[in-house]
């Protein structure tokens, strides 16, 4: 003991007539003074950055300001107070990748464009709802909102500091006039299938409730709207599960191409031509001429079938249900979320009500988990494939489609896979990282790149690049690596990473935007819409890749996805989380002066330090405290 302390003294207290005592204290406060020196200056780095953050926000929103030929702000945030706007609410963030900076920057000031507040004349009151496209859409809202990318939404708006944006947008869907109003009936809409607005297409919007309620919790809010909650999930239930007794898919949900958002997909090509009687139009030759991109879909409608059974198209377009692991995933991300709303419900209000309704829930979350193992999953071709539903008017009832879709890892987003069981099924993540599979130079492909009807070009999700795909999948590898692999190495990081960049560079960072599509094999930038908002960045940024984990509980984790060797530092702070400001920095080298790396990761709550890691990829859990 005392050659240990009086290691630490000066020569001259280090002396055989020094009191131990003295020798102790002295120690004691000099480890006290350097743990001090230390603290401060990883405060004051954080504060470089933090500033540093702040001035390039403010620099490139006036870049993205000036941009010419770029679509209206569709709400109450454009070029006057944008700026003012995304300084005060979103997580500021900084790092030594120049690309990913600006991409993540530009990101948010897209989200500004589409933050809208509606008057609605349904209800007499105001919503903030989000948008997809500018402009009110004939397949959108009255409101101009779309379901189709809301999950997404809900994971990116959640980040903002005041949550009244998507607190605001949720009442719209789960109780406002959305929630009544049926989707109005025009050319648009392909199917004779009459539902709420919020049920036009497929969406995981409870889940993304529970997501939002992770970030900024309300106890008293979450109590008002989950009823609403409820019934929003009983409209799923009552129109969108198949209906025939005994069939292979009974009770599993069912959603036609279009309103899964993927307008046009192998999986249904397969099952139309598997079909006879009013889907014999579909043969393996002729197939590209009739279902392959809107403009096919006339040639359909002019068909010898198309008049012989009317009902079983709308405008050329076929009435043909598909049990996929997109829509089941999401119906059981939703299910299990209101499983985990009332568990909350319960700490505050009525327990005796909320304990059965959670475990309700939560039977019918696990019903649904073995149903889609049970199912959906093939272990020959070592992934979750898609069904044609069994209670289908027309065309092949419970057909296997034998074709790897990117949608197949949809149930990795929500955790589904049964805890302890993830190695039975981890093969399917080797097709990510395959040629064969849905790796390509450009971008992740949609459809396995071996299969024969594989196709990039055309306006379908045969294999052409969408965001909205990526943003489910990237999450889903990331909640693969972290819930389920046993040991997470190099490459598995790397693979994410990669992936990412690609993403990154598909922006066009020198002039950034985001569409709808990309072309996997040799596309540089998106095609279609422009500030486009159907996907998520700062959500892959704050989540999946630099490992912010929000909880219910007073605590988060971090445990980073982002490989040491790619970035020197990175800053991620003044973000709101349970009423708390939280700041992130790592630094490969905090001591430029010293030989080799000294890589810190430092976690501030409310200004102080309260966690360190010597590793970036260590997995740090911080208490918030009472």
């Amino acid at each position: 003991m005392n050659i240990i302390v009086s290691m630490y003294l000066p020569s001259c207290v280090r002396s055989s007539s020094t009191p131990y005592v003295v020798m102790l204290f002295v120690a004691l406060w000099l480890t006290t003074a350097c743990s001090s020196n230390r603290e401060l200056a990883f405060s004051k780095e954080r504060d470089r950055l933090q500033a540093l953050s702040d001035t390039l926000l403010a620099t490139q929103v006036d870049e993205f300001n000036s941009y010419a030929g770029r679509p209206a702000s569709d709400g109450s945030f454009d070029a006057r107070n944008n700026k003012a706007f995304l300084q005060a609410n979103i997580p500021l963030f900084i790092s030594s990748d120049d690309a990913v900076n600006k991409v993540y920057n530009y990101r948010w000031w897209m989200v500004s464009k589409h933050l809208k507040e509606y008057a609605d004349p349904e209800d007499q009151q105001k919503y903030w709802v989000v948008t997809e496209f500018f402009g009110v859409k004939p397949w959108a809202s009255l409101s101009g909102a779309i379901t189709c990318p809301a999950g997404h939404q809900f994971y990116d708006v959640r980040w903002l500091r005041d949550p009244k944006f998507l607190k605001s947008y949720a009442d719209y869907f789960m109780r406002g006039s959305a929630s009544r109003l049926n989707q109005r009936e025009n050319g648009n809409f392909l199917t004779y299938l009459s539902r709420p607005e919020s049920h036009h297409f497929s969406s995981w919007m409870i889940d993304g409730v529970d997501a939002f309620q992770r970030v900024h919790p309300d106890a008293a809010w979450l109590h008002d709207i989950l009823p609403h909650l409820e019934q929003h999930q009983a409209v799923w239930d009552s129109l969108f599960t198949v209906q025939q007794k005994g069939s292979k898919t009974d009770g599993l949900y069912k959603i036609l191409d279009l309103y899964d958002g993927m307008e046009f997909s192998l999986s249904a090509v397969l099952g139309l031509i598997e079909s006879d009687g009013a889907y014999a139009t579909y043969t393996a030759d002729n197939w590209r001429a009739y279902y392959l991109g809107w403009e096919t879909t006339a040639k359909a409608a002019a068909s010898v079938q198309a008049a012989k059974y009317p009902r079983a198209y709308r405008k050329g377009y076929p009435d043909f249900y598909l049990v996929r692991p997109s829509v089941n995933s999401y119906a059981y991300g939703n299910i299990k979320a209101l499983s985990d709303l009332y568990t909350l419900d319960e700490k505050t209000y009525a327990p005796a009500l909320a304990v059965p309704k959670s475990e309700a829930y939560s039977r019918r979350a696990m019903a649904l988990q073995r149903r889609v193992m049970d199912i959906l999953w093939n272990g020959d071709d070592q992934f979750f494939n898609t069904y044609s539903a069994g209670d289908n008017a027309y065309g092949v009832r419970d057909f296997e489609a034998r074709v790897r879709e990117s949608v197949g890892y949809t149930p990795w987003y929500f955790n589904m896979i049964p805890a302890g069981k993830g190695r039975h099924y981890e093969q399917a993540w080797r097709m990510f990282a395959s040629d064969k599979g849905f790796n390509n130079k450009q971008g992740m492909t949609t459809a396995e790149r071996q299969h024969p009807y594989y196709n990039e070009q055309a306006y379908a999700w045969n294999g052409r690049g969408w965001p909205f795909q990526n943003s489910v999948v990237y999450k889903a590898y990331a909640n693969y690596l972290r819930n389920y692999k046993k040991e997470i190495t190099d490459a598995d990081r790397s693979l994410l990473y990669r992936q990412i960049e690609k993403l990154t560079q598909l922006h066009n960072p020198a002039e950034p935007n985001i569409g709808e599509w990309y072309i996997p094999s040799d596309g540089q930038t998106f095609g279609g819409e422009q500030d486009y908002f159907h996907s998520t960045y700062p959500d892959i940024i704050i989540e999946d890749l630099l490992g912010f984990k929000a909880l219910h509980d007073n605590q988060f984790i971090i445990e980073a996805l982002l490989p040491e060797e790619e970035w020197d530092y990175f800053y991620l702070g003044r973000l709101r989380y349970h009423d708390h400001d939280i700041d992130i920095v790592w630094k490969k080298d905090w001591d430029e002066t010293k030989v080799g790396d000294q890589s810190m990761l430092c976690v501030w709550v409310d200004g102080k330090l309260v966690a360190q890691a010597e590793r970036l990829n260590s997995k740090l859990t911080v208490s918030l405290g009472q």
